[in-house]
């Protein structure tokens, strides 16, 4: 299983703002154990969709500037942005099946 695409200070503008499609961040650190029990979810989803959206992960330990700027008090936090803005966010580990759903619902009100 191939691990999320990582972003961080240099690259969020370009990979996550002007993005043509939504893209769907998942804020995480290292010693956060939700964190990594969502990873596999958040990878199935990103290969599952990636015609859809693009999954993307961001250390916020190490990006302070831009979790401080999207207001993430806690992790995980999952963040969709679409056309440079974020839509939709979400703090703590879900099951897929409840994930996905919430993900079509901010989706939907996209198009």
């Amino acid at each position: 299983m191939s691990d999320l695409q990582e972003v961080d200070e240099t690259t969020f503008d370009e990979l996550v703002l002007r993005a043509d499609k939504p893209v769907l961040v998942e804020f995480w650190a290292q010693w956060c154990g939700p964190c990594h029990q969502i990873l596999p979810v958040l990878t199935q989803i990103g290969a599952e969709r990636n015609d859809q959206l693009t999954v993307v992960k961001l250390n916020a330990d190490e990006n302070p500037a831009i979790s401080a700027a999207y207001r993430v008090m806690a992790l995980p936090t999952l963040m969709l942005f679409h056309h440079g803005q974020p839509i939709w966010a979400v703090v703590g580990a879900r099951p897929k099946a409840k994930l996905l759903k919430e993900l079509d619902d901010a989706l939907l009100a996209t198009v």
